[in-house]
């Protein structure tokens, strides 16, 4: 890569930058002049900063001189290491290096595993076939695959008649377009000019235009890859729009294909959920039993109402700010009517109203997690039943307005069953909703796109809750601000890789970008809170050199939230990474924070130099 970079301006005019060389700054100098000897730090001299600045007291001097190598290794191509130890600059690289990650180096499952599963947060995925927008894209078992492999512990499957009704497929059918703002019949219209589809007024109100796959090609595929990255259970939710001849083919078909893996408890309810650790490498089938979709469909026949929805165009990848937490709360109208904007989505209509009243006992006797569908007003939602276990789901719009009014009644809930949070139907796009007001409240299933949560706990896919969630009295109220345990304080030094990663235009056309960080808490509203450093401006490599505190009251459902962004001074800031780290699982010292693009996608060379210590 040349050390200059030239821009445009006009047809005759260019601007030539000088590329940046990425340097130590002074703190890291002077921590290599404390650790080191006559300009060499050797592997005792490392062993001491890692004990001493990086916090890691149990290290060996051959833990030092692995890290030594690794080092060596990640960055031979430099040629920058002496044989007596690092240099600065090698020293400079060590800590930039993936060796030196913010989360444990060896991750490993150190939660217990041996409470039921109500008592766990689970990775989970939503429209997990997709390959794109919820809209027009493909219908795939390789998402699913890619899902498996990062961990997901929770797929969705939306089983349909395939178009000679003889088979079964998987493919996003429908849309309420109560989901959708702007109600109007000239937005029916739009919406049917946009995507040449037939409209209905009411319900769900259209097929999407997305293509199906055969559901015996996902199953084959979940079979293989189900415990790549996580030996323990797997949780597949189904969306049930099927005859009941195909019902009887689908447990056919589900039962040779998962065979040993699959887990079943015969048709009676559980009284309490089995423990991850007793379901490893168990498949579970969650859907309502058949009953339930006739009276779910009954329900949804009524409503065709009105529907009032915020667009989601303004919100990136983690929703809104988190900071504005209780403001949201506290705003929701609680007298606002319940239409189609608050259907679970596994509600649906069918055109025979039979369809589902002779349903295979085969097919019942999968079901091991039986979801039901929610009666009455929100209290009846939660309404805890001491001699079964359940599931059920809501839209991220009705969990807004349940925990305004009825916040404890959830919690209550989730304390033995379980309850999957799922995105309003704006978010064709598949863009992210706030995970923090589910998990704060006990919800198990919170279904979106970039879950950091899960990078606790080994990576498994299953995080244990904090004991107060789980304690019957007093119940846990996330909005009751309560003493600071702990403050977090973090330094944010510099950051690089950008140009290694992106075109030099990729941000800005006429110059090199102006980079700033932005650092907060997702948590409880008591500590929710983004900060902002400065902007460096035409710089590759920004060093922002700026400290922030968080005083946390609720460590325990902290999540250390980061990105960065490129201003821009006419129009929305370019985004240009993120990730996110439960603070439970934050090591101290200074580390290399690889950042993700939105997709939650590592990117290859972009990563922050960060502090990070507990006070």
């Amino acid at each position: 890569m040349s050390s200059k970079q030239s821009y445009r301006i006009c047809c005759f005019f260019r601007r030539r930058f000088k590329l940046a060389v990425a340097e130590a700054p002074a703190e890291i100098k002077a921590l290599f002049d404390t650790y080191s000897e006559n300009g060499a730090m050797a592997a005792d001299h490392l062993q001491a900063f890692m004990m001493e600045v990086q916090g890691e007291d149990k290290v060996t001097k051959e833990d030092a001189e692995a890290v030594m190598e690794a080092t060596l290794r990640e960055h031979k191509h430099l040629k920058i290491f002496r044989r007596d130890g690092f240099d600065l600059e090698a020293f400079f690289r060590y800590l930039f290096s993936g060796v030196n990650s913010p989360l444990p180096s060896s991750p490993k499952v150190h939660q217990d595993m041996n409470a039921p599963l109500s008592q766990y947060f689970v990775y989970t995925g939503h429209n997990s076939y997709l390959t794109g927008n919820q809209l027009n894209s493909n219908s795939s078992d390789i998402p699913i695959i890619e899902a498996l492999h990062k961990g997901v512990r929770v797929i969705e499957l939306d089983m349909w008649p395939n178009s000679t009704k003889d088979d079964v497929d998987v493919v996003h059918g429908g849309y309420d377009l109560g989901c959708f703002s702007c109600m109007s019949c000239i937005s029916y219209a739009r919406y049917k000019s946009c995507f040449n589809v037939d409209i209905v007024h009411g319900g769900y109100g259209f097929r999407t235009l997305t293509t199906p796959v055969e559901l015996i090609k996902c199953l084959r595929s979940i079979k293989e890859h189900a415990f790549v990255a996580s030996k323990y259970p797997l949780v597949l939710t189904l969306e049930d729009h099927l005859t009941p001849d195909l019902q009887a083919k689908v447990a056919k078909m589900v039962t040779t294909t998962l065979g040993d893996a699959l887990f079943s408890c015969g048709s009676e309810c559980l009284a309490e959920f089995p423990s991850p650790e007793s379901l490893k490498r168990k498949i579970i089938i969650s859907t309502k039993p058949p009953k339930d979709y006739l009276e779910s469909k009954s329900i949804t026949e009524k409503d065709n109402g009105t529907h009032n929805v915020k667009d989601s165009s303004e919100e990136g990848a983690w929703g809104k700010e988190v900071s504005n937490l209780k403001d949201k709360f506290e705003a929701f109208d609680e007298n606002a009517p319940d239409h189609g904007e608050f259907q679970d989505e596994e509600d649906f209509k069918d055109e025979d109203h039979n369809l589902r009243k002779n349903a295979p006992p085969e097919y019942k006797h999968l079901i091991a997690i039986q979801a039901r569908k929610r009666k009455g007003g929100i209290k009846e939602w939660f309404h805890v039943d001491p001699s079964k276990v359940t599931r059920i789901s809501l839209r991220e719009q009705q969990l807004e307005k349940a925990v305004r009014t009825n916040g404890t009644d959830i919690i209550r809930f989730t304390q033995r069953n379980l309850l999957r949070i799922f995105p309003k139907g704006t978010r064709y796009d598949s863009s992210n909703y706030n995970p923090l007001i589910g998990w704060i409240h006990g919800a198990q299933m919170v279904a979106f796109n970039m879950q950091g949560m899960f990078r606790a706990n080994g990576g498994c896919g299953y995080v244990k809750k904090p004991d107060f969630l789980l304690k019957a009295d007093p119940v846990f109220d996330p909005n009751q601000i309560l003493p600071v345990k702990k403050i977090l304080k973090v330094k944010v030094y510099m950051g690089e890789g950008w140009y290694l990663d992106f075109h030099h235009t990729h941000f800005d056309v006429y110059s090199p970008p102006d980079f700033y960080a932005k650092v907060g808490i997702a948590g409880v509203p008591a500590d929710s809170v983004m900060k902002n450093t400065k902007t460096i401006e035409d710089n590759w490599i920004p060093a922002w050199d700026e400290e922030f505190e968080y005083p946390l009251t609720v460590p325990e459902l902290a999540l250390l939230r980061i990105e960065v962004h490129e201003y821009d001074v006419t129009g929305k800031d370019d985004f240009g990474g993120q990730t996110c780290i439960p603070v439970s699982e934050l090591r101290a010292g200074i580390r290399a924070v690889p950042l993700h693009d939105k997709k939650g996608e590592k990117y290859k060379s972009v990563k922050l130099l960060m502090r990070f210590e507990f006070v």
